[in-house]
């Protein structure tokens, strides 16, 4: 068992000081967990952190899927039989970069809903997700012979509430249901946190990527004795779209902040979780999103490479390499470091997509409504959603405006686009103008990630409030949602059917074809695309954007299949010609427009 005993950690009565990484299974492919853990433990780490996405777990209620890249225990013990032991830190709110923070959109479906709190039908939901992880999970705690030594209550609550009761209600759940291990809680080492994040009979530990030694003061104004743990050292940062790409925390170069940081880290003799070791990807439409006031919403890219130690593809980037002889300055015993060899990647040339379906060919299930209701109102948590109405005429221009948009907008009058819409830029116009006769208004929006931290969780999305026309509400709306979880049903046509390139500006579904003899990592890169997402034999990759920093997507080798492999390609906007390339190199770098 892990226990503490004055300012060190024992494990089994005997002194053992944490060096873990962070690596999440739901962000690698299962065939490369094995790959991913044996780095780590080649790299010098005796622990590995996870987290557990809820929202994938259980994507509707009372739906569990702990299977495929959610199989949670075959990780863990992956990770026990290369000896290293396991931190778990099962939110139910993990912020992570992740989709709502890894809390299901389903719950916001209630018109009340209050998260991270002791509102009932939350606390419900939580019970209910532990009821079916713990079942799971008791019997690799260290205390039955398994390897996970610790568990983590909540997740940086004091950047969020002060709910005391809703903390001592998480960690009395997770004791009722026969975790009997260490439980500590984490923040950002100041004031407020520290006071609303944590329980006086649970360790507190500190989230940080400078100035190891401010934050060790502040940690132990409220923790004069115990172990001193970084539970996050911020080995990188994660990207938002239209940002250049981030080699570092604080914007000085790793060689300087983060080995510095590091190094007092280490000197101290505190035990520490490098968030992370390998981010991996943001696969789907599972990124996050941030909201400030200061500077609005801002969606995450969907690379999760974080410039961490292991890069997007598990190869060992610059940091392997400084940090590795870091650890190995500090902690003695520790065997010499090899760089491990990269993962084999093949550049499968160009593609020709030579079919292709409208979005507007290929809409399902209508809902009729008065106004506007978000996503979640039909039961739907990613994807885009359609709402159209009828608007008589003639009506002189008049701006249109979109009340609460969450997130992205495209705008079409009679079929044809008109404008574009973001939550990023609020104060940006659209004036529309209503031909005799009247036109009908559609209006395509995109969930761009739901926020991931601080104030503003309560992210719902699609058209959140209502739509004005001038100084006129519209009402009578058709509404159609488009999760894009099942592609089986689009009716692809011949380009050459057409008889010319399909209008720009039209949404559509792209597919095409390739061959594959030796299945090997590649990187879709897509010259003169907009923006849109893409779909390799039926698995979504994520989102692209020409506006960067990301400018191709990881295709792990598992997704591919020797003989022909199927390419799907929604664009929003429009392409200079139907063809996208697999290339053997990532490219993460800035490319503003």
């Amino acid at each position: 068992m892990l226990t503490t005993s004055g300012n060190q950690f024992l494990l089994n009565d005997r002194p053992f000081r944490i060096l873990s990484g962070a690596i999440h299974y739901f962000r690698i492919m299962p065939e490369y967990w094995r790959d991913r853990l044996e780095k780590a433990k080649d790299f010098g780490l005796n622990t590995i952190e996870t987290y557990v996405a809820w929202n994938l777990h259980e994507p509707r209620p009372g739906e569990f899927y702990f299977n495929g890249m959610l199989d949670l225990v075959r990780f863990i013990e992956t990770a026990a039989a290369m000896d290293l032991k396991v931190i778990l830190r099962p939110g139910p709110y993990i912020c992570s970069e992740w989709d709502f923070g890894g809390l299901p959109a389903w719950l916001l479906k209630d018109p009340h809903m209050q998260v991270r709190c002791m509102y009932p039908p939350y606390l419900e939901a939580v019970d209910h997700y532990f009821d079916s992880l713990f079942k799971r999970i008791t019997p690799l705690l260290v205390s039955n012979g398994g390897p996970i030594i610790a568990v983590q209550v909540e997740n940086e609550y004091g950047g969020f509430g002060n709910d005391q009761e809703y903390l001592q209600y998480l960690a009395d759940g997770l004791r009722n249901r026969g975790v009997d291990v260490f439980l500590f809680t984490s923040d950002g080492p100041n004031d407020h946190y520290l006071q609303g994040g944590s329980l006086p009979n649970l360790l507190k530990t500190a989230n940080f990527a400078y100035n190891a030694c401010s934050a060790f003061a502040k940690l132990r104004q409220y923790q004069p004795d115990g172990p001193l743990m970084v539970s996050e050292f911020w080995s990188g940062w994660f990207d938002h779209w239209g940002e250049h790409h981030h080699i570092s925390m604080g914007g000085l170069p790793t060689s300087l902040l983060s080995q510095w940081t590091l190094d007092k880290i280490l000197a101290s003799g505190a035990s520490v979780n490098l968030y992370m070791f390998h981010g991996g990807t943001n696969f789907g439409f599972m990124n996050g999103a941030n909201r400030f006031p200061w500077a609005g919403y801002l969606p995450d890219v969907t690379s999760y490479d974080y410039d961490a130690p292991l890069d997007e593809a598990g190869d060992a980037s610059r940091k392997f390499l400084i940090y590795g002889n870091q650890l190995r300055h500090h902690i003695p015993n520790l065997p010499p470091l090899i760089t491990p060899q990269p993962v084999r990647k093949k550049a499968y040339g160009q593609v020709q997509l030579t079919e292709r379906v409208s979005l507007f060919e290929a809409l399902g299930e209508k809902h009729v409504r008065p106004a506007p209701e978000p996503m979640e109102a039909f039961d739907q948590a990613y994807g885009f959603i359609l709402y159209r109405t009828q608007v008589s005429g003639p009506r002189p221009a008049a701006r249109l405006e979109i009340l609460e948009l969450h997130d992205r907008a495209q705008v079409f009058l009679n079929g044809q686009p008109t404008g574009i819409l973001e939550r990023e830029f609020p104060r940006r116009k659209l004036s529309i103008t209503i031909p005799a006769g009247g036109a009908t208004l559609d209006i395509l929006v995109e969930n761009m990630g739901r926020v991931n931290f601080g104030l503003y969780l309560l992210d719902r999305k699609g058209i959140t409030s209502g739509v004005a026309l001038g100084k006129q509400f519209l009402f009578g709306w058709e509404i159609y949602p488009l999760p894009l979880d099942d592609l089986s049903t689009l009716n692809f046509v011949p380009l050459n059917r057409y008889g010319a390139m399909p209008q720009t500006g039209i949404p559509g579904f792209w597919r095409g074809s390739f061959p594959v003899d030796d299945p090997a990592d590649t990187f879709l890169s897509l010259p003169g695309w907009t923006k849109g997402v893409v779909w390799v034999n039926g698995f979504n990759l994520g989102r692209y954007w020409r506006r960067g920093p990301q400018q191709t997507l990881y295709v792990p080798a598992p997704l591919l299949r020797k003989g022909r492999n199927e390419i799907v390609v929604l664009e929003l906007h429009g392409q200079r010609k139907p063809v996208v390339e697999f290339v053997p190199k990532p490219d993460l770098k800035s490319r503003r427009w």
